[in-house]
């Protein structure tokens, strides 16, 4: 028997082949820091490229809707255009041959004209059975077709002159593959045509918004595929019962507006030769902040922001004429509170003013008649409530009066200075008494006194004005990311947030963060109609830009945030290990000390001769003997009571706001170390993405498929 030939020696093909026509497969080519990478589309799009190809209608100037609508490829100049944003135009190709690249092995795609030679090659080779053929590119790089399954590409490594060698003799061999399917490669599916919602995302400060420096698109379109994979796992049977389709989320872009002024170059001109670098990224970064807080800067950030978002809208409208969804809007860092200050300054209608304050005054416990009526008898002055109930005052009206008021209902002057210095003292702890007085930038920018009602109070907040332009929609939701809105309304002098204030356009406000890690304890989601305390080990907060809100609503009670539930229904192995050695050395704890004090007692007891006392002085010290036994026991029917719900006022409809993630097993060990990750791991969160589309959902009756243990 003869040795097999080795690769040097390809076999031979049979002529006269079976030839099949090659199946083409389209690519679009992505540069990245300089780098070439061809990217295909879905296997949808392709699929729509194909037939628009095979109709003819490359002649003209077809544009073709991909990657669910987002970019646009005009057929005619094989060019993939971006619609929502600016982005350069990238190249596209239909492929049907490729070569493995020099640089990361990845295979890179022949251009049409030279695909279509090589094809035409194989295809007098596989039918006459006539291999060994070469071809040269336009490049002067060397393909040969040795058989089926041997096609190699040589790259010339000199410049072409009669001196040097021939092509096939230099460099190393590459390996040639015909057809998309030959060549490793993922090729998704394609996104679902029906979109139910949709969320603009807003970034933070600086053009970078990953730990990877990436901009707002490529972490948006992070954000979006983990919601597609979310949809899959979580709401399986909904999508096949056609009732969910995909949430559509659009980057919101300030930064580039905002430097665009030439702000850029006057700090040029102004910054300091040293450390270069570290002060460039201050000036791109850091300084977003202070521009925030500029008056002349605060009003381009907002009007870039509102006029962006209203801009999308409506193409998003045009290009989707069906759609009949909500719209939520997402902020990361300063831009949930840019988006925060918007919606505190939108005007809701006023039929709908009308009946949010009604139902305020009858629902809430505290409003209305009944509320000044209790105010009055606390000021010792119930002989006038006569008076304010045939006025019909409520709690609003009566902090609106003025002392002329008072006076003309006929309150003498005593009674009418008690009211007035009751009125300044609330007041100054009532934060959004008024829509705009939550926002900072209703107030001038010099620290004159706020007047409200008939004193004048004076309220240091040295604040910017600006105009706040108003949006085309009413958000269902507003999703803040490792947000300091906290901080920042506290810093403008805001001490309490009123419970009975809500966003006038937005129902929905949800503060989410990075872990929680050994201080306190987090509260688990759906344990009572608030949450209840889990035994889950706590440290501070990784993101050291997050603040919560909760405690500016209830300052009084001191409670955990809630605990966003793992994606995949359960807790963290590490933070389940944790709670049990927590659990374990509490149990430890009582049970060691329990037997001290039963010891104690024993030790201190009265000696034999108090036995002889009467039974009934006998009956109290056996019970207090008993006793020690019976407390280890009381703990755990104090750990089953549900615990009273925690009232967090009407900011998020009567529901929870401020949500912590799980943290990472590796994030455990040194909270400093990724405090900056911390600060940037929303965007392939799969634990906060599947909050935002539970929350989403479930305005239009649509659940999760199981629901994850603790969740609300």
């Amino acid at each position: 028997a003869q040795p097999p030939p080795s690769a040097a020696e390809p076999l031979e093909a049979e002529p006269g082949g079976p030839y099949e026509a090659v199946a083409p497969h389209w690519f679009y080519c992505s540069v990245t820091e300089a780098r070439e990478r061809w990217v295909p589309f879905s296997a949808q799009d392709s699929q729509r490229l194909e037939e628009a190809h095979g109709a003819g209608r490359a002649q003209d100037d077809v544009v073709v809707p991909t990657s669910g609508g987002r970019y646009d490829v005009h057929l005619r100049a094989r060019r993939r255009v971006a619609v929502y944003w600016e982005e350069e135009e990238a190249e596209v190709r239909r492929c049907t041959w490729f070569y493995k690249g020099d640089k990361d092995n990845k295979f890179i795609p022949y251009s049409e004209s030279f695909s279509e030679e090589l094809e035409e090659a194989y295809m007098i080779a596989v039918t006459l059975g006539e291999w060994k053929k070469k071809l040269e590119s336009p490049n002067r790089e060397v393909i040969i077709l040795h058989n089926p399954k041997l096609m190699v590409h040589y790259h010339p490594l000199a410049s072409s002159d009669d001196w040097v060698s021939t092509p096939t003799e230099q460099g190393r061999p590459r390996t040639v593959k015909r057809g998309v399917e030959n060549i490793p490669v993922e090729i998704p599916s394609g996104e679902p045509l029906q979109i139910d919602h949709l969320v603009f995302v807003v970034h933070g400060i600086g053009p970078a918004c990953d730990i990877r420096f990436r901009s707002i698109v490529q972490c948006v379109n992070d954000f979006r595929n983990v919601s597609l994979s979310m949809l899959q796992s979580h709401f399986r049977k909904a999508q096949e019962q056609q009732q969910v389709g995909r949430v559509e989320f659009l980057p919101v872009n300030w930064h580039s507006s905002l430097h665009s002024t030439g702000v850029d170059v006057d700090l040029e001109r102004i910054t300091l030769p040293s450390i270069n670098r570290l002060r460039h990224f201050i000036n791109d970064t850091i300084l977003d902040v202070f521009f925030y807080n500029s008056p002349t800067y605060c009003q381009t950030i907002v009007d870039t922001v509102a006029s962006e978002m209203n801009r999308l809208h409506r193409l998003f409208l045009q290009r989707n004429p069906r759609f009949s969804g909500g719209v939520s809007i997402a902020g990361h860092s300063l831009g949930s509170l840019i988006l925060f200050d918007l919606l505190t300054n939108q005007k809701a209608d006023p039929e709908e003013e009308e009946h949010s304050a009604q139902g305020s005054r009858t629902t809430s416990s505290m409003g209305g008649v009944e509320e000044v009526k209790e105010i009055l008898k606390k000021l010792e002055l119930s002989e006038y409530c006569d008076v304010f109930e045939k006025e019909k005052m409520d709690r609003q009206a009566l902090f609106l009066c003025t002392e002329k008021n008072l006076k003309e209902m006929g309150i003498p002057l005593g009674p009418r200075m008690k009211i007035l210095h009751y009125i300044s003292s609330k007041t100054e702890m009532k934060v959004c008494f008024l829509h705009g007085l939550c926002s900072c930038h209703h107030i001038p920018s010099h620290s004159s006194p706020l007047t409200q009602g008939p004193l004048s109070l004076s309220i240091p907040l040295p604040q910017v004005s600006a105009n706040y332009p108003q949006l085309n929609y009413k958000p269902s939701i507003f999703f803040a990311f490792g947000s300091p809105i906290g901080m920042f309304l506290t810093v403008r002098g805001v001490k309490r947030i009123d419970p009975s204030y809500s966003l006038p356009t937005c129902k929905g406000f949800f503060n989410i963060f990075h872990p929680v890690g050994t201080r306190g304890r987090a509260a688990l989601p759906g344990a009572g109609a608030a949450g209840a305390l889990a035994t889950v080990p706590s440290r501070a907060q990784f993101d050291p830009v997050a603040y919560r809100i909760e405690p500016m609503i209830v300052p009084e009670l001191e409670f955990e945030p809630m605990l966003l539930p793992h994606h995949k229904g359960r807790k963290r192995m590490h933070l389940e290990l944790k709670e049990g050695l927590t659990r374990m050395s509490v149990d430890l704890k009582n049970n060691l000390l329990g037997s001290l004090r039963v010891a104690w007692q024993s030790f201190t007891r009265a000696p034999a001769p108090a036995l002889e006392a009467a039974s009934s002085e006998a009956e109290p010290e056996a019970a207090t003997e008993k006793q020690p036994d019976m407390k280890p026991e009381e703990p755990p029917a104090a750990v089953k009571e549900e615990p009273p719900p925690i009232n967090v006022g009407r900011l998020n409809g009567g529901n929870r706001i401020d949500y912590v993630l799980q943290e990472k097993p590796i994030e455990s060990f040194n909270e400093y170390l990724f405090a900056l990750q911390g600060h940037l791991c929303y965007w392939e969160s799969e634990d906060t993405v599947l909050l935002v589309l539970k929350e989403i959902y479930q305005t239009q009756g649509i659940t999760l498929d199981q629901p994850l243990p603790g969740s609300q």
